[in-house]
């Protein structure tokens, strides 16, 4: 099953990328994030993948596909990128696959299952709203400021500007 849901993420990875067509795309997205919460239920973190689903899958996505009937023309094809454009899209790949490789290989995971602390609902709650050692409340902010940021640059660069003569 690991090797079904991680193959989808990665063809669907690469589909939501080189695809033309814009809303394609955040169906394919889609399909990843879906994919990326059954990895979440394998490894029995339950309400990860729910907030998965829930939020990333479902609501989301859905707001992009708003944004994009709302701000595109379903019908257009986005442009093909020149040669230059795909080399240094190519370097990047390269170089953050190479940096991940690096980081992964470095890192010696623990053999220990069992999470180091318990993932109730009730610590889950107290972790998200805490600032302390195990707190998630400003990465959770940053999160959502960059997520605000990205859906305004999709507005502004999928607005049609209008040439009037």
């Amino acid at each position: 099953m690991f090797l079904l849901l991680s193959g989808m993420i990665l063809i669907f990875s690469v589909m939501t990328v080189t695809s033309r067509r814009i809303l394609r795309s955040a169906v394919y997205l889609l399909f990843v994030l879906i994919a990326t919460s059954g990895i979440y239920f394998m490894l029995k973190y339950n309400f990860l993948a729910a907030v998965q689903l829930t939020v990333y899958a479902g609501g989301i996505v859905v707001l992009i596909i708003f944004s994009i009937l709302l701000t595109s023309h379903i019908s257009e094809r986005a442009k093909m990128a020149g040669l230059r454009q795909r080399l240094f899209s190519a370097l990047a790949v390269v170089a953050g696959a190479t940096l991940t490789l690096i980081v992964i290989f470095a890192y010696s995971f623990p053999r220990n299952l069992e999470p180091a602390i318990s993932t109730d609902v009730k610590t889950i709650g107290h972790q998200l709203v805490s600032y302390s050692v195990n707190g998630y409340a400003l990465p959770f902010e940053v999160v959502s400021v960059l997520l605000l940021a990205s859906m305004i640059g999709a507005i502004v660069v999928a607005r049609k500007e209008s040439i009037t003569k």
